[in-house]
């Protein structure tokens, strides 16, 4: 094989699998690894390359459709295939597309395509686009969407595709209603998908949401009665009469032009103003031939029908020159690369800096000072580096750390290179260790925000964790101190003084060993009798016996008490507590191997910790955040819009009540 192609072909297989992780995040996952721009960029590029060699391997994304299907919805396969639209950014290439046909232009939404069926005037069915073949049944829930007809005047087989959306005043809204900013939804169109899939449509019928009609399949009858109005050819052959038919329904049709080759460019104009206060989300526009029988004698690809195309909005993107790389060191040792480049305008906004998240994208951007970039707003917010065009690839990768000075290593995993502090005393990570200890599950330390934490390392105060029961020895600096006095000051010592009684499993927690958590530290002490002693020197063996402690958090364990520092670390600390003996629980281990997570408010118990101590006492763990290994979640109010809600649906999680929770439990003895 000639060299050249064999570079394309190795480029291929790249491209295939970049393209197809990136799909499965956004379809599968509801998540987004890399922007629409980098996407189609990468996309075009194994398109072109498949034309040059004339070979289309298997599992290309050229020849994929949509995402596979991996919640526990039914599912169905499709009367015929859903295909993707081919694409293009370029008004002249629509205009060549079209010729001197007659089209409609429209919107094309960005939510999730569903196909309804209705039977005698009802909605008998709704499946989802899934991976084109075959779809989820949603009926249940599409019977609470906002504007879908349940029942239609029209009583012969009907079935038509639109897109499930959620405008975004309704994603303003219900992300302001919760609380927690990193539970809030990323964009509507992750809302929407969530909402449209979920296993309980009252969570569904919360969410407004709409749906918008873009393609009648089949309408059994409608002109040969005469019931739709039209002559029986205009209707079957006209797109747009079938589009006014559909609103005589009572359906919401997407927003629509008729466009000849001449008047395409004023209309996409028109639709790129109207963007900018539109309430339903797009990324783009479809041009339809509004010729029925024309558009369907073109037939299609594997892919893409021929009778349509999509216009993407391209990317407004910037040329301007790279000042430097800035390294911003976190508190878990990783050190990102930020762009600081000369300022320009994006979006509205002026912009001089975008993350570069890893050195793996450093280096293949080749990015050094000097060098001409181009740079965009990735879904119009967060600035990213689209193109390096001089490439360099200057930028020296540091040997010290920005914060402590310490040594850098790299790190790979999954084929990502990230740099690192390799130095433990780092100040960035000593305030994220502190600051655990000091956390309200571990010893409750009011006062010593990670702000404070900042401050008293920066100024030599805390060493090492017992130094935090000594702050009296520093009391003029700490009263003297901006944001302090007296007051704060006597505060502060009565809560160290307070947080020295405390709890085994408390102080487990706080040491921060990797993967152990309050609920973990919980089961050790029980399993080892709260005898510390024999739980730090405690084999592997030992340790994996412990219900919920698997081979890796036992190497994680037994590696930090291997570490002298750590140890005597540890031993200082205990020194300055009171350990409270907690008395072991004779209850029957009912609960023994499952997972519980509590969220929201109590009714039957005195609080949250009360019905965790239950749970503990019956052999179960309690943890704060719902994962694949959680056997329930305890919340009173199962339809809430909560993150852990809507992961346990997403998960297939049973979500208790309390009242079920007691019936699990045997008893009612706890009731008001």
């Amino acid at each position: 094989m000639e060299q050249g192609k064999e570079n394309k072909l190795q480029r291929m297989k790249e491209l295939s699998a970049v393209l197809l992780e990136a799909s499965k995040a956004y379809y599968q996952e509801s998540r987004e690894i890399m922007s629409n721009f980098e996407y189609d960029r990468l996309y075009d590029e194994l398109l072109q390359l498949e034309r040059e060699t004339g070979t289309v391997l298997a599992g290309s994304p050229t020849q994929k459709v949509g995402y596979e299907i991996l919640s526990e919805l039914p599912k169905e396969a499709h009367e015929s295939p859903m295909l993707s639209l081919d694409k293009t950014k370029e008004v002249a290439v629509l205009q060549d597309w079209l010729g001197n046909q007659k089209g409609l232009l429209s919107w094309k939404l960005d939510g999730l395509t569903i196909v309804l069926t209705y039977e005698g005037g009802e909605l008998v069915k709704a499946v989802t686009r899934g991976n084109g073949e075959i779809g989820e049944v949603i009926t249940n829930n599409a019977r609470v969407f906002a504007n879908i007809p349940l029942r239609i005047p029209f009583q012969g087989q009907l079935i038509l595709r639109g897109e499930a959306v959620i405008k975004y005043s309704d994603f303003a809204r219900i992300n302001e209603e919760i609380e927690d900013v990193d539970a809030r939804y990323k964009n509507p169109r992750n809302l929407c998908s969530g909402s449209v899939r979920q296993l309980n449509n009252q969570i569904t019928a919360q969410r407004n949401v709409n749906f918008e009609a873009f393609m009648l399949v089949r309408a059994e009858g409608a002109a040969e009665d005469g019931s739709d109005g039209t002559d029986r050819g205009q209707f079957f052959n006209s797109r747009r009469a079938q589009f006014e038919w559909l609103k005589t329904q009572g359906f919401d049709v997407v927003e629509y032009h008729e466009v000849t080759r001449e008047t395409l460019p004023e209309t996409v104009s028109h639709f790129a103003e109207a963007i900018q206060t539109y309430d339903i989300p797009s990324d783009g526009l479809v041009l339809l031939m509004d010729d029925i029988a024309y558009g369907e004698s073109l037939g299609r690809t594997a892919k893409f029908p021929r009778n349509s195309i999509a216009f993407k909005w391209a990317d407004e993107i910037r040329e301007t020159h790279l000042q430097e790389i800035e390294w911003s060191a976190s508190r878990t040792g990783l050190i990102n690369p930020v762009a600081i480049f000369e300022p320009v305008e994006l979006e509205g906004t002026t912009v001089s800096r975008a993350s570069v998240h890893n050195i793996s994208i450093m280096e293949a951007l080749e990015l050094g000072a000097g060098d001409t970039i181009t740079v965009y707003k990735a879904n119009m917010i967060i600035p990213q580096i689209a193109e390096n065009l001089t490439r360099s690839g200057s930028i020296e990768i540091p040997k010290i750390c920005p914060v402590c000075g310490g040594m850098t290593e790299i790190r790979q995993m999954n084929d990502v290179k990230s740099l690192y502090c390799t130095n433990p005393d780092c100040q960035a990570k000593k305030i994220k260790s502190f600051a655990l200890l000091v956390s309200r599950d571990a010893l409750n330390i009011d006062g010593l925000s990670e702000a404070t934490l900042e401050k008293f390392i920066a100024a030599g105060f805390i060493h090492s964790y017992a130094d935090m029961f000594h702050l009296d020895r520093h009391r003029e600096a700490i009263i003297s101190m901006e944001g302090f006095g007296q007051k704060s000051y006597d505060n502060l010592i009565a809560a160290v003084k307070k947080a020295s009684d405390t709890t085994l499993p408390r102080v487990i927690f706080g040491l921060g060993i990797t993967g152990i958590g309050l609920a973990n530290a919980k089961m050790l002490c029980r399993e080892f009798h709260s005898d510390f002693e024999r739980m730090r020197h405690a084999s592997k063996e030992e340790l994996t016996a412990v219900d919920g402690i698997g081979a890796v958090l036992a190497d994680a364990w037994i590696a930090y008490f291997a570490s002298e520092k750590n140890r005597e670390q540890t031993d200082a600390l205990l020194a300055e507590l009171t350990i409270e003996q907690e008395e072991e629980s004779q209850e029957e281990a009912i609960f023994a191997g499952m997972t519980f997570v509590i969220t929201g408010s109590v009714e039957h118990f005195a609080n949250r910790k009360e019905l965790q101590a239950v749970i503990e006492a019956r052999g179960g763990k309690a943890t704060g955040s719902v994962t694949a290994k959680t056997t329930y979640l305890i919340n009173n109010d199962v339809t809430s819009n909560s993150s852990k809600n809507k992961k346990a649906k997403e998960l297939g999680i049973p979500i208790l009540s309390e009242e079920d929770f007691l019936k699990l439990l045997g008893g009612d003895s706890y009731a008001n």
